[in-house]
């Protein structure tokens, strides 16, 4: 029996067609977060993997639909997987195999009912997307947007009961880590057409839209991203709060996320102008040992 198949046991998950269903979530999102279901499978407690993988299954889904095909079309497909997911948590039952582990996960960590649904509400603000004027429209993005789509994973992974100090320490990891990726995916962004820095923040450096999407190495343009990571560091320190306040056996999981962004941010720091042709990411040897010690930190927690 593979560890997949005794995360499921120890779930509780039993019934053939439920466990089918996870499975194939489960080889869905290695597709495209294989980093984070290695880490979940080797950091976390058994009987919570398949419920993660669940919560990120969902959560990709819905971005799925926000960011594929023509705008009219994606609004329409998101209303009928709004209403669908709306039904199946108000009911607790669903024909549909892309919501079905969702559902069973609800059953088994009740509060993230309500981060499922906080996360579909807010889920329009990046179907609506078109950039920031200021720091304020930023933070309101992270508000409404960012934090609902991080609470689906992260209720899982925080303390039995009150989760109002743990919402807000995640609330300053998030900002961070979104922060981060607009910064690490700004070739990618811009190629997309979405510009992810405030206009604010070009106006005060002297930086154009032009500037970035040519891939200029000016000296007010490397000033900008370096204060944007600066401001990423700065954050991503005060949010390792959030570590005390999950349970002993999910800290290596929680390190391990932060652990990765502080990577990526360094690697963005090293190498400023390539971050206009392409995306920053951590170094693969540096990764591995950051998951390597949190594994060994797990192994002694059990």
């Amino acid at each position: 029996m593979g560890s997949w198949e005794r995360a499921l046991d120890a779930a509780g998950i039993d019934d053939p067609g439920l466990r089918d269903d996870y499975s194939r979530q489960r080889r869905q999102v290695t597709q495209y977060k294989r980093e984070a279901v290695l880490a979940a499978g080797l950091l976390l407690p058994a009987r919570l993997v398949p419920h993660v993988i669940a919560a990120t299954a969902f959560m990709h889904r819905t971005d799925s639909l926000l960011d594929s095909g023509p705008l009219d079309e994606r609004r329409a497909a998101y209303a009928r997987w709004e209403r669908e997911t709306a039904d199946g948590l108000a009911t607790g039952g669903t024909a549909n195999p892309e919501l079905r582990p969702l559902l069973n996960t609800v059953a088994a960590h009740p509060a993230l009912r309500d981060r499922a649904s906080e996360h579909l509400a807010g889920a329009t603000a990046d179907l609506d997307f078109a950039g920031f004027a200021t720091e304020a429209d930023y933070q309101h993005y992270v508000d409404g947007y960012s934090l609902p789509a991080f609470m689906v994973v992260a209720t899982l992974l925080g303390p039995e009961g009150d989760q109002t100090a743990y919402r807000a320490a995640c609330r300053t990891f998030i900002d961070a880590s979104q922060r981060l990726d607009f910064v690490s995916d700004l070739a990618e962004d811009l190629a997309d057409g979405r510009l992810t820095i405030p206009a604010q923040d070009l106006d005060r450096y002297g930086v154009t839209r032009a500037d970035l999407e040519q891939a200029r190495n000016l000296p007010a343009v490397r000033a900008m991203v370096t204060d944007r990571l600066d401001q990423v560091d700065r954050t991503l320190a005060e949010g390792r709060a959030v570590i005390d306040l999950v349970p002993a056996a999910h800290r290596p999981m929680v390190r391990c996320m932060i652990g990765l962004d502080e990577l990526t941010s360094a690697a963005a720091r090293a190498d400023i102008p390539a971050l206009l042709r392409r995306s920053a990411g951590p170094a693969k040897p540096a990764a591995l040992r950051l998951l390597g010690r949190e594994y060994l930190r797990a192994r002694r927690l059990r």
